[in-house]
């Protein structure tokens, strides 16, 4: 919704005028504008297109390098990989989930067999995950991979200015148009952000519930950027905000369980609540109708959601079946026993299988990686007594790995989708040259965070 309506557009350009005058300014508003779309979306082809379609003939007229130009907008579209709400996580917190149920029994068999007591010491228990978890053990190292990106660029700006050079923009800066052209291309995305991640953390809501809280959002947000310019265009979001405010202040002095209610003013609370809440719905149903008539916006938007889930779960069904049929021939024994002979214990059975997907990265899809061969390897690295590891630093490290299959030749999906947007200008060798220092910082960033 925030790219076919045109929000992802705004926020690119308008960034791009507040960083532009900065050496390699450019580059790092796109990074920037990267980690917010990665923040509402979480969708790596949506960026990348978008990105590219709208940065990257600004950075090469600018005369920014084409490797450092398409390197910088694959490397921020992969973001939304590793920051949270991202597919990556959900999937990886389910398959590590029920990956942490098996090795808890594999290390209660263990201790029994070396004890004989049937009862284990809750510090030896394995520690699971769930989604919210991983997106609470993602966020850091999400902003991580944000600030070497941004430190790359600026260090390759000032040691070699050609290939990233300032760009200044026409008008001032300090404009009122301008300033309030800035807060309204930023501070919606960013609410979202806050709301959907915050009800998260703060365990407000379940994780299905805060994607719910992102799509409505998102469609509000909508409504007033296709409706720009005319009269009422931010009526529905005035009055979704509005009655939100209205909501909270009536939780914080009303008990609005209907079920316990019995003060009178209680039940003044729960009907000024109850209009705040039919408020709320007039505005969403009235920013649906918007997207719906203008541009067929709406449209688009459910036939793009109902094939990317359609896919993701084909996948998924595809690789249950696969990893059953690989379990019932014993190969997770045979993987057991190569990795349990491996001399150096728990730490050289990880970077071993780190090393295994990262490879894998260069021929395989993330959600193959995730549904594949974490289900085979993480119980037997998790089951191990002396790793000490949870599962969401597990599911994290595991994540950040996977991020580089959309840059890792010859199958990157990032390069790939910029490819289709790119002019015939711009050569494919350039692309590949430019990814290879964001691979190398996010190997970096996987040893930060690591550690």
């Amino acid at each position: 919704m925030l790219q076919r309506s045109k929000i992802a557009e705004d926020l690119l350009v308008t960034m791009a005028q507040l960083f532009g005058p900065m050496p390699g300014g450019l580059g790092i508003s796109v990074v920037f504008v990267g980690a917010l779309l990665a923040a509402t979306t979480g969708i790596v082809g949506a960026t990348v297109v978008a990105m590219g379609l709208i940065s990257l003939p600004a950075m090469l007229r600018n005369n920014y390098s084409q490797s450092l130009a398409t390197g910088t907008i694959c490397a921020s579209g992969t973001l939304g990989q590793i920051i949270p709400p991202s597919i990556v996580l959900i999937i990886l917190a389910d398959q590590l989930s029920n990956a942490a149920d098996q090795a808890q029994a594999t290390r209660q068999s263990l201790y029994k067999e070396a004890t004989g007591d049937f009862s284990m010491p809750s510090d030896l228990s394995v520690v699971s995950t769930s989604a919210g978890d991983m997106f609470l053990g993602a966020f850091i190292p999400g902003i991580v991979l944000v600030l070497l990106y941004m430190a790359y660029i600026l260090i390759s700006a000032v040691l070699r200015p050609h290939t990233a050079p300032a760009v200044h923009y026409e008008g001032k800066l300090l404009e009122r148009d301008f300033v309030v052209k800035v807060l309204l291309a930023l501070i919606p995305p960013l609410a979202l952000i806050f709301v959907v991640l915050g009800s998260i953390i703060a365990g407000i809501a379940t994780v299905n519930q805060a994607g719910a809280i992102g799509a409505v959002g998102a469609t509000i947000m909508a409504a007033y950027r296709l409706h720009e310019g005319r009269k009422g265009a931010f009526y529905p979001a005035i009055l979704s905000v509005v009655s939100v405010a209205v909501i909270y202040v009536l939780l914080q002095n009303y008990n609005l369980n209907i079920r316990s209610v019995e003060a009178v003013n209680n039940r003044v609370g729960i009907v000024m609540a109850i209009i705040a809440v039919a408020v709320f719905v007039v505005s969403v149903i009235w920013s649906l109708w918007r997207t719906y008539k203008v541009d067929d916006t709406l449209m688009g938007v459910m036939q793009e959601t109902a094939k990317t889930t359609s896919l993701v779960f084909i996948i998924l069904l595809g690789a249950a079946m696969l990893t059953a049929a690989f379990r019932g021939f014993g190969g997770e024994e045979v993987v057991k026993h190569f990795l349990s002979g491996l001399p150096g214990g728990f730490w050289t059975q990880f970077v071993v299988v780190m090393a295994v997907i990262f490879l894998l990265g260069f021929f395989l899809d993330f959600i193959e990686i995730a549904v594949v061969v974490v289900p085979i390897v993480a119980p037997i690295l998790l089951a191990d007594p002396s790793a000490n590891i949870t599962a969401v630093w597990l599911g994290v490290m595991i994540g950040l790995n996977i991020q580089t299959s959309f840059l890792t030749p010859p199958f990157g999906f990032a390069l790939f989708y910029l490819r289709g947007v790119a002019s015939k200008a711009v050569k494919t060798i350039e692309m590949y040259k430019g990814v290879v220092p964001f691979i190398i910082l996010q190997l970096v960033g996987l040893v930060i965070v690591g550690f």
